[in-house]
């Protein structure tokens, strides 16, 4: 009796254990989200700030371009580097650094003098371009770590939501601070924010980095029966990313682990330059909206979306803690459908109450696409997460780049509907062939899964299906 009984009392224990870890670790991830949030908000802060600042420094349109390209290109140039900085360095050091260096070249700008004042820009650009896509592909790679491979969806949609309300307050604050206290003001609580972020990075024990955790991650609470498979394939390429060999084979070998994951980042890089179209097109459309005050739609705008987006991660943390699945590859392809379409009906000149609702779409099918494109990256060894999401984070800022530049030149010509309908409509393409791949990859896996049950099925397994099958 007490010998039954001991096992059970073990396995109870066990079963509290996990329990309080969890507890803890989710504890812990959410301040880690709440200084992410806090030093999201002095990005967004300093990206209506700067460019004021360096049109108001420099006089010229072109230099607030020239900002924006190196500040891009910089994240570019940081996107190809972070897989081999993540197979040295620990994730926490990589997400403290980045955010001392944000910091550091903010305070350097606040005491350049009068002469010295393009240097500094010059230099916030570059610094905050490759830190932000440092601590980025350091956070969301090491998610599994911190939190446990089921409860990644979660962790991610936490993410998301404390990132997205910081881009509301951001932007919507960014006038205000910048009109009543001046960009010196403005450019110290940019500093502060970063520097809140560093104490709250070196203050929690973070998983990550180092290239941590080498095996495939089970994928067991994934929606996706796909991601199973691309797990166990991802495994047998995890050993490449040990092997010493540079960071750029190894970050398209992340990319050729599992079936469709290439074809999936390049939708995202299609995805940002879609993203870069309806960015430059929304302030023009505004104007013919009303051209006194220009401001009030964008403002309107992005706010409405970020309630559709918040809302869309209520959603996804309320079905993965229910379920314990993601919502997987198809979701993102969907997703991506939906967002892109709903931002091209956006400029279709339809009446404010409609447009506030396409809004509202378009930022929840875009919250679902960031968990849905996280979370399925994040099935991957985390030998080779860490390159995958720095080639991630290269090729949106390649296409958010370059969709700048020829949106920049196109609006020129074009009205903004027509602009923003060809650019994301290149989305749309590439997201239907992304669910045409998937939809072939799962058919192929049921498709198998049935030949091995039915010689699974034998007489000496002893089955019931085997029995008839000896006895006809």
């Amino acid at each position: 009796m007490g010998s039954a009984d001991g096992p059970k009392a073990d396995e109870t224990d066990g079963d509290t254990r996990k329990a309080r870890d969890t507890a803890v670790s989710e504890r812990r991830f959410r301040f880690l989200v709440a200084g992410y949030a806090v030093s999201s908000y002095g990005t967004f802060l300093n990206m209506v700030a700067l460019n004021l600042f360096v049109y108001e420094t420099t006089g010229r349109a072109l230099a607030m371009g020239l900002f924006m390209a190196v500040r891009l290109a910089s994240g570019f140039v940081a996107g190809l580097v972070v897989g081999g900085l993540l197979a040295r360095f620990s994730a926490k050091s990589i997400m403290l650094w980045a955010n001392v260096g944000q910091g550091a070249v903010m305070l350097v700008l606040i005491l350049a003098p009068d002469g010295m004042l393009t240097g500094a820009l010059m230099a916030v650009s570059v610094v905050i371009g490759a830190c932000g896509t440092l601590f980025m592909v350091a956070l969301r790679s090491s998610i599994p770590e911190m939190v446990g491979e089921d409860r990644r969806a979660w962790a991610n949609s936490l993410s998301i939501t404390g990132r997205s309300l910081a881009m509301v307050a951001g932007f919507a604050s960014a006038g205000v601070v910048v009109s009543l206290v001046g960009y010196t003001a403005a450019f110290l609580v940019d500093m502060a924010t970063f520097v809140a972020c560093a104490v709250t990075v070196a203050l929690l024990p973070i998983a990550g980095g180092k290239g941590a955790g080498g095996s495939a991650p089970k994928g067991s609470g994934d929606s996706e029966g796909s991601e199973n498979s691309e797990g166990s394939v991802a495994g047998k390429d995890a050993s490449a990313a040990k092997s010493g060999r540079r960071w750029r084979p190894v970050a398209f070998i992340a990319l050729a682990a599992a079936p469709g994951m290439g074809l999936m980042v390049a939708l995202r890089g299609v995805d940002a330059f879609g993203s870069s179209s309806h960015n430059a097109a929304l302030p023009i459309y505004s104007t013919s909206l009303d051209a006194s005050n220009p401001a009030v739609f964008v403002s309107a705008f992005w706010c409405v979306w970020a309630l559709g987006n918040i809302g869309a991660q209520q959603v996804i943390q309320r079905y993965a803690q229910r379920t314990g699945r993601s919502v997987g590859a198809l979701g993102f392809g969907y997703g991506t459908v939906v967002m892109s379409a709903a931002f091209i009906a956006a400029f279709a000149g339809f009446p404010l109450a409609v447009t506030a609702v396409i809004a509202l779409i378009a930022g929840a099918a875009d919250g679902l696409t960031e968990v849905a494109y996280t979370s399925h990256l994040q099935t991957l060894p985390a030998t080779l997460r860490g390159h995958a999401f720095g080639l991630s984070a290269t090729f949106e800022n390649l296409g958010f780049g370059v969709g700048m530049i020829l949106v920049a030149a196109a609006l020129d010509r074009f009205s903004p509907l027509a602009v923003v309908g060809w650019s994301h409509g290149a989305a749309i393409v590439v997201a239907v062939v992304f669910l045409l791949r998937v939809a072939g990859v799962r058919r192929a896996e049921r498709t198998g899964l049935r030949k091995e049950e039915a010689v699974e099925g034998r007489p000496d397994r002893g089955d019931r299906d085997g029995a008839e099958v000896s006895r006809g």
